[in-house]
């Protein structure tokens, strides 16, 4: 790592990690799951701080100012332009975008996280803008930028955890009752979106975590088709992806969930009894949607989103400085040829003679089959083509040493030599110096490649000339230079690097690969992407762990996952969790306890005369709509 991060604390010595049956997770990732949960059962059980007494009557309703100003002049009422604006009006009223008032019930800390996570989303975009300011290498090499890209680090952390914690509230509060559902489809939206998000974010790091991340990650793409147009090798296209696309899907998904919890309020207490009954249940489902009319209480919105952002925020900056952010350098070719250089030569005469990975891919690099994945009747990965084309001995040896050849005879001569001979003398002689190389052969004495093998030709002498390519860095400005512009797209480069061995030790040593659960791990003791859990899971379990089309496998059965989650408000029995697992009774135990929460309206409608009149004798002094009145008991949108 670059010696400029501002921090008391060094978290980037080897990680420390857990195995559980087949399970294996960072420290720091479980770390942070903990305090999530924790942070979740105190919200749950910590009393949030209510004045006794402060419940105000219920708000007498009446038509806002705003809307009837908006009403149309006398003949006008059938104009697009006037009906709209009387539409938009209502929907959003300024005592809606903007109110001081919200229903007595809501009194938990339950509530606290959906404005906190907002903040941190708020932080998020700010410390992007200022890394914007800098460049996209500018936190690698100064300690200014790289303690802004801490600030982004931990503001996006602090921002998915409480965006988690949010979404784990509303879901034991059945928060999609009332006509709701398009709330938690919105929120669970963003909550996508902000994976995706993320991910671009990891990929336009520019370092080792996000070079692995990116290799690893084309396999899965790939694999469904979407890799032949959206390329996470390409640096700069994830780039725009995190800077400018993905915040503009991220901010319109959250802003349209906003909108719709004003529009729609929030949603009311499920109640402690089930109502019996169709007609019960039908009473109670038409309360829930309806507005609340029950007891309120002063609400400061500005206030409690000013307190949320003076707290996130300074927790934001003392993590930054305390704990910093990782950046394990990226490995080029130069570093990989001067470090591991037999490794280097073998990866090249794979190439060479069609053995490595790359060589025998598939779409959409080449017509190769060794990475073909498929599952049903339709190949995706087959189906959208070639269209990165990749010829990995011309494009990683032989056009590389086309160019040295320009200032060494001896070199174009073994070049013409090779270029000139049958396809099969070829592969003779790519092959002998291929196992010459191999790990654990036995080794002739390397001369920095040059080796004394007669059976491999002309190979030893191209070897040595693109081994001192290598070395030099000529070979990393070869492979880059071959794209027109900025030279932003890795794809050539980091296929080449993935072919070797050292690449997947370093990602092994780092606790980065498959088996290790490495898509959810960070370098060092900082923790990753631990919302990857189920994607990651998939690898691990029986029959998909097995399955030549496990990364196929993952993508299908993550989005069928996403789907029912999506579906939650629709699907009966997992819509009714939270009734059966009550959870709901310590967010809303405050106002259960209170006077004003009385009988349900489904409870009302199946009592007797005498039943009824006593009822209504204890309710005079309650509020006229309760919130157990507006729980829904079934009967969802």
């Amino acid at each position: 790592m670059h010696d400029v991060a501002i921090s008391s604390l060094d978290l980037n010595g080897a990680g420390t990690y857990l195995h559980w049956s087949f399970i294996e997770i960072s420290l720091a990732n479980l770390i942070v799951i903990a305090v999530m949960v924790l942070v979740f059962g105190a919200a749950l059980v910590i009393r949030f701080p209510h004045k006794a007494g402060a419940d105000l009557p219920p708000a007498q309703v009446s038509e806002d100012p705003a809307v009837a100003a908006a009403a149309p002049e006398p003949g006008d009422e059938r104009m697009w332009t006037a009906r709209a604006r009387v539409a938009v009006t209502r929907l959003l009223a300024p005592r809606k975008l903007l109110p001081d008032r919200q229903p007595a019930y809501v009194s938990s800390w339950i509530y606290v996280f959906g404005v906190a996570s907002l903040v941190a989303l708020g932080i998020v975009i700010a410390s992007g803008l200022g890394l914007a300011l800098g460049g996209s290498d500018w936190w690698h090499t100064n300690p200014v930028g790289h303690f802004f890209n801490s600030l982004h680090l931990w503001s996006v952390e602090l921002f998915m955890a409480l965006l988690v914690i949010h979404l784990w509230g509303k879901f034991w509060m059945a928060a999609w009752r009332g006509h709701r559902a398009m709330t938690w489809i919105t929120g669970v939206l963003a909550f996508l979106a902000s994976v995706v998000t993320c991910f671009t974010g990891y990929l336009s790091q520019q370092n080792f975590d996000s070079q692995w991340i990116a290799t690893n990650g084309k396999d899965a793409f790939n694999a469904v088709g979407v890799g032949s147009f959206w390329n996470v090798m390409n640096f700069g296209q994830m780039f725009m992806w995190h800077i400018v696309l993905m915040p503009l899907v991220l901010i319109a998904v959250v802003g349209a969930h906003i909108l719709l919890v004003r529009m729609r309020g929030v949603s009311h207490p499920l109640p402690t009894k089930p109502a019996r009954g169709r007609a019960a249940r039908k009473a109670a489902a038409a309360a829930d949607a309806g507005p609340w009319q029950g007891p309120v209480r002063r609400y400061d919105i500005l206030k409690e989103g000013s307190i949320a952002a003076v707290v996130v925020g300074v927790l934001v900056v003392i993590m930054a400085a305390v704990l910093s952010s990782p950046d394990v350098p990226s490995l080029s070719i130069k570093t990989w040829g001067s470090l591991d250089p037999v490794g280097f030569v073998n990866t090249a005469a794979t190439e060479l003679d069609g053995t490595s990975v790359s060589a025998d891919y598939g779409p959409p690099y080449n017509n190769g089959t060794g990475s073909l994945q498929q599952v049903g009747p339709v190949s995706w990965q087959k189906l959208f083509g070639i269209t990165q084309p990749i010829n990995s001995a011309k494009l990683f040896v032989l056009d590389p040493l086309a160019v040295a050849a320009k200032t060494s005879p001896a070199l174009a001569a073994a070049l013409t030599s090779y270029e000139s001979a049958p396809t099969a003398q070829q592969l003779k002689w790519a092959t002998a110096y291929d196992k010459a190389t191999a790990p654990g052969s036995t080794r002739i004495p390397f001369n920095g490649g040059d080796l004394n093998l007669p059976p491999a030709g002309p190979v030893p002498v191209m070897m040595a000339g693109e081994l001192a390519m290598a070395r030099s860095g000529a070979l990393d400005s070869d492979l880059l230079a071959q794209r027109q512009f900025y030279g932003t797209d890795y794809t050539k480069p980091l296929l080449f690097i993935a072919d070797g061995g050292y690449y997947n030790q370093l990602a092994t040593n780092m606790h980065l690969t498959g088996d290790q659960w490495g898509v959810m791990n960070e370098t060092g003791n900082y923790p990753g992407q631990p919302w990857l859990w189920l994607y990651q899971m998939w690898y691990h379990v029986s029959p998909f762990q097995n399955s030549v089309s496990v990364d196929i496998w993952a993508i299908y059965l993550t989005g069928i996952c996403t789907l029912l989650l999506l579906a939650v408000p629709f699907i009966p029995g997992l819509r009714d969790i939270p009734r059966a697992v009550p959870v709901y009774k310590l967010i809303w135990r405050t106002w259960y306890r209170s006077p004003s929460a009385t009988v349900t309206p489904s409870q009302q409608t199946h009592t007797s005369d005498a039943e009824a009149a006593v009822t209504g004798a204890k309710n005079r002094e309650a509020a006229p709509g309760s919130p157990v009145d507006a729980g829904a008991t079934g009967e969802q949108p």
